[in-house]
């Protein structure tokens, strides 16, 4: 897998879409949250890229994670949404769900003594890779986000927003696959020398891991 990632996610201006859409944003400005969660993505994006190891990049993404979170946390309080637009809300929120996998889980990992330096270079570019993927679904809302987009008419706007949304959930469910696998990695090794506990202690004991 690539360990390079999307370097620049798109900037959204005015978070509003036409009037005859039925994805549209009213009352509040959840564009200013839009904005600051595809910042604060970006920013890892970029960090990712010039962090000398694995050790260094989880410790700036996450520190950029948690500087966001404010973000993620307000968007997910906005309600006064018109019919329609809580796909696109929620296409958004699952980019910072899926970083937040990886902030949470590969931590852990990297305290993990069944995993070698070059497997946790390996888990970290498997995660940036999802992150890449994802980001490019979120990217093609521009299209319906920014008013001097390209023209689409109603049913090429609902498409691309269900579209987009099929496709994070599937990358979400993808980063928490991913995330399993590598875990159940651990417990077997663990297994072979009894130190399962370990694991527990470390990951929980969660059956779904194990």
């Amino acid at each position: 897998m690539k360990k390079r990632i999307l370097s620049m996610l798109f900037v959204l201006s005015p978070f509003m879409v036409p009037a005859s859409v039925q994805a549209q944003w009213v009352v509040s400005d959840p564009g200013n949250l839009v904005q600051g969660i595809v910042n604060s993505v970006n920013e890892m994006v970029e960090t990712s890229e010039t962090a000398q190891n694995a050790l260094s990049t989880w410790k700036e993404t996450s520190k950029i994670f948690e500087q966001g979170r404010e973000y993620y946390d307000k968007l997910r309080k906005v309600n006064d949404l018109i019919s329609g637009s809580e796909k696109v809300k929620e296409s958004v929120l699952m980019l910072s769900d899926i970083s937040e996998i990886y902030v949470n889980n590969f931590g852990k990992m990297l305290t993990d003594k069944n995993f070698s330096q070059r497997e946790l270079n390996a888990i970290a570019a498997g995660y940036n890779t999802i992150m890449k993927k994802s980001s490019r679904s979120i990217a093609e809302l521009k299209n319906i986000i920014n008013p001097t987009g390209m023209s689409m008419n109603d049913k090429e706007r609902i498409d691309l927003v269900n579209r987009v949304y099929r496709e994070m959930t599937h990358y979400k469910e993808l980063a928490n696959y991913y995330t399993r696998k590598n875990l159940h990695v651990s417990y077997l090794r663990a297994k072979e020398k009894n130190e399962q506990q370990q694991v527990f202690d470390l990951y929980g004991k969660d059956e779904r891991y194990w």
